[in-house]
């Protein structure tokens, strides 16, 4: 809702809010928060409320250290895991420097500058997450251990998902922040789980993203759990996904995806240390499922990218290889970017893949022909430090964060 500062306040005074959280991420999509008081709300409104950024990963490095944080009144939720009296409430904020200026590592930034270049070019673009992650006992000392949960596997039902109600109540808690899930079940590792989202812009969908992520983890907490979001937490079994669907509308009559389609095979190299920041993202690749090979295909979930069978508005793009580790900002805004060059020059995708790429029976004859993602870490950082292509998309700071 584009609610004003003055509605907020106003709501803030009725409703008995005693906090507000005013919450950012960090550079590699951690999220992060101030609370201030309710008499504090004018100050932030107008100027912004101060923070020191040196000790906040990726944002050090500044001459000045101190930024602003300006909330998004569209963004404000009330927390329901706190109390009904005294209540707390969040909003997402933008950041600047003392002079008013965005800060060049504000992550939200990134993406909102990529949705009006893609509104000036005359393309809609919307998003829909799909998340996995596990959850795990804990110990006698309330310490993660890598025990799962349960043992059930796709799609079971209780009582061998153990993990029904715990993805119930996530459900319930994020309708309640207004934030709807479309599906949710247990996925193919021991205590693993996934849960679904509707399309909605990319700014709303990232900040929704950023949200679900603090949500499982305060309900898994709750329940005595530890939800683990990492790339492949179990050597042994399937690793966590982050599928993202994109779609996109425009004036124009003929199909685009396969333009977008094109963008994302034609950068995906360079993009990949941005969906896969991590050292175990490269466990994932290429194992039980999870992409290794730059393909498409239609419905065929081998590939890197499939269009799912689906028809109207839910018509869209899967992109496969994301894990929970990336910042959803800057997934969604290089996502925006590769589809906005695919569009823009009408590229044409290649030949479509249309075989099981995880078929026992597949001969380094057929697998040779296509490039894989980059294998490593490093491989992924020598990519994105020698891409033409970021350089258009991101910040230098962003860049050499990432490829340090």
């Amino acid at each position: 809702m584009n609610y004003s500062a003055k509605e907020i306040m106003q709501y803030v005074s009725e409703e008995d809010v005693k906090f507000i959280r005013l919450a950012f991420c960090d550079i590699f999509g951690n999220q992060k928060n101030i609370s201030v008081m309710p008499d504090e709300l004018i100050r932030a409104f107008d100027t912004g409320i101060a923070f020191d950024s040196l000790a906040i990963k990726g944002f050090g490095g500044e001459v000045h250290s101190d930024l602003f944080l300006h909330p998004d009144p569209s963004t404000i939720s009330v927390l329901p895991w706190r109390p009904e009296h005294g209540r707390v409430v969040r909003m997402f904020c933008d950041i600047t420097d003392f002079y008013g200026r965005t800060f060049s590592a504000d992550t939200r930034a990134v993406l909102k500058k990529a949705v009006s270049e893609a509104a000036n070019a005359g393309y809609l673009f919307s998003f829909g997450s799909e998340m996995e992650f596990y959850l795990f006992k804990l110990d006698e000392n309330g310490e993660p251990t890598n025990i799962p949960y349960d043992k059930a596997g796709y799609m079971d039902i209780a009582p061998d998902d153990k993990g029904e109600n715990v993805r119930r109540e996530i459900c319930l808690t994020l309708e309640k922040m207004g934030i709807y899930p479309e599906s949710s079940h247990h996925e193919e590792g021991p205590g693993q789980n996934e849960i679904d989202f509707k399309f909605s812009d990319p700014l709303t969908a990232a900040d929704n993203a950023v949200t679900f992520k603090s949500v499982v983890r305060t309900v898994a907490a709750r329940n005595g759990l530890f939800a683990d979001f990492s790339a492949k937490p179990l050597s042994d079994f399937p690793g966590n996904g982050f599928h993202i669907n994109v779609s996109v509308k425009s004036g124009k009559k003929h199909d685009l995806l396969p333009y977008v389609i094109s963008g994302i095979l034609k950068n995906i190299n360079d993009m990949t240390l941005f969906l896969n920041p991590n050292e175990n993202s490269y466990d994932r690749l290429g194992k039980q499922k999870a992409p290794k090979y730059i393909t498409w295909s239609s419905e065929n979930r081998s590939q890197l990218i499939r269009i799912p069978a689906a028809g109207g508005d839910y018509r869209r793009v899967e992109l496969r290889s994301p894990d929970p580790g990336a910042n959803p900002y800057l997934a969604f805004a290089l996502i925006i970017y590769a589809g906005l060059e695919g569009l823009k020059n009408e590229i044409l995708p290649p030949v479509a893949a249309d075989i099981n790429l995880f078929g026992a029976n597949i001969s380094e004859e057929i697998t040779k022909k296509y490039k894989t993602l980059p294998l490593t870490l490093e491989q992924a950082k020598k990519a994105a430090s020698e891409s033409v292509f970021l350089r258009s998309c991101l910040t230098e700071k962003i860049i050499k964060e990432y490829t340090m």
